[in-house]
């Protein structure tokens, strides 16, 4: 049997589908504004981490 024969014997198993692109839409829209809203001065020293010695 091929997995997809298992998966669509599971009762409601569509709203798993549904439900992880939801968490994966409002984590990527957070990240967004936190990213906006951050502290430029913060983000240019984040930046130069690698570049320290």
């Amino acid at each position: 049997m091929k997995f997809i024969n298992y998966v669509e014997s599971i009762t409601g198993v569509d709203i798993y589908g549904l439900i992880g692109l939801l968490m994966c839409f409002i984590v990527f829209t957070a990240v967004i504004i936190w990213a906006w809203k951050a502290d430029k001065k913060l983000m240019n020293k984040m930046s130069n981490i690698p570049l320290e010695n």
